[in-house]
C-alpha cells in the first residue's frame, strides 16, 4: 500500500462515498478529494493502475478514462 494513502482525507471518510452505486452521486467524494493534500498522488496511482471503479484524486472512473484518452491522442499534424 502506498505511504500517501494514510495521509489522505478519505482515510477518515466512509469508503462508500468513493464507490457509489451505479448512477449514484460522486459529489461528496469529490469535495473531500479537492481538499486533500495527496490528491495528485491518488489520481496518479489510479491512472497508473487503471483503477476500474470509484473516485480517485477527484475523478470518477469515466472521467479518468476521458483524461487518459485525451492525453493518449496524438496531435494532428505531428510527425
Amino acid at each position: 500500500m502506498p505511504a500517501w494513502i494514510a495521509d489522505g482525507i478519505c482515510a477518515q471518510t466512509d469508503p462508500e462515498e468513493f464507490f457509489p452505486d451505479k448512477g449514484g452521486s460522486t459529489t461528496a467524494a469529490k469535495q473531500v478529494c479537492f481538499a486533500c493534500t495527496v490528491r495528485r498522488d491518488c489520481l496518479n496511482y489510479a491512472l497508473a493502475n487503471n483503477e476500474p471503479a470509484g473516485v480517485w484524486g477527484g475523478l470518477s472512473h469515466r472521467e479518468r478514462q476521458r483524461l487518459t484518452a485525451r492525453t493518449a491522442t496524438p496531435l494532428r499534424g505531428a510527425a
